[in-house]
């Protein structure tokens, strides 16, 4: 029973484990539609050429994908060398005060339910087969399914956001110039509730509140930027 009941718990596949990639790839998506649509329909409400609009979504989609790889690693970057700068200051004290670090981690336990003879227990075990690790996972809140990747994070991004901005461009591409608009307009529509939809359910979240919340944003983004094109269109 009891080895069963530990290749079942071996075998189960938690959601948190995509959290990585997963936020990564939904913002990059989500920004590359949004951005790529709102830019092509504002630009197609200034009254520009097709050609022109074509080319505003294409050079928004090249720095777009750039600028989230950059921003996404740098920012992630900082996380992770924060998580460094935190583990070397406890491996100095973990190996200066052993006796002081299991009491801190003795406490820690002690607070999440455990009386105090089991914590300190749990709490020696655990340093004696990994002593840094059990401080990071449950001290610092540092494990390897959260641990921050910056290169992963990076790439996820770009790649997301060229496919996501892809998706209004070729819509762009295909319309006809007077139609243009509201093909790109109802298009990207779809596609954020299909991004949406996809993300909540690969995270296991509720696929309703996914949908409303990427649609209400890439509408409103939409509206402004194409009531910003109308303006600058009527003084032109």
């Amino acid at each position: 029973m009891v080895i069963s009941s530990m290749a079942k718990t071996d075998a189960e596949n938690h959601k948190t484990q995509h959290i990585g990639w997963l936020r990564a790839a939904v913002l990059g998506a989500n920004d590359g539609i949004v951005s790529t649509s709102s830019l092509i329909m504002g630009v197609a409400a200034s009254n520009a050429t097709h050609a022109n609009i074509l080319i505003a979504g294409v050079a928004g989609l090249v720095a777009g994908a750039m600028s989230m790889a950059a921003g996404e690693y740098v920012s992630v970057g900082s996380q992770a060398d924060t998580e460094k700068a935190d583990i070397a200051r406890e491996r100095l004290e973990l190996d200066a005060d052993p006796e002081r670090e299991a009491e801190e981690l003795t406490g820690i336990y002690v607070r999440r339910g455990l009386d105090f003879e089991l914590a300190r227990q749990v709490a020696m075990q655990l340093m004696a087969r990994d002593a840094l690790g059990a401080h990071a996972r449950d001290e610092l809140g540092i494990s390897e399914i959260f641990s921050a990747r910056p290169l992963q994070a990076a790439m996820t991004s770009a790649l997301s956001f060229v496919v996501g901005a892809g998706l209004p461009l070729l819509a762009a591409w295909f319309s006809p110039a007077r139609q243009l608009a509201v093909i790109v307009g109802a298009t990207s529509l779809f596609f954020l509730v299909a991004l949406g939809a996809l993300a909540a359910y690969t995270g296991g979240a509720s696929i309703i509140k996914g949908i409303l919340r990427v649609t209400f944003w890439g509408v409103f983004a939409m509206a402004i930027t194409a009531g910003v094109g109308m303006l600058f269109g009527a003084s032109a």
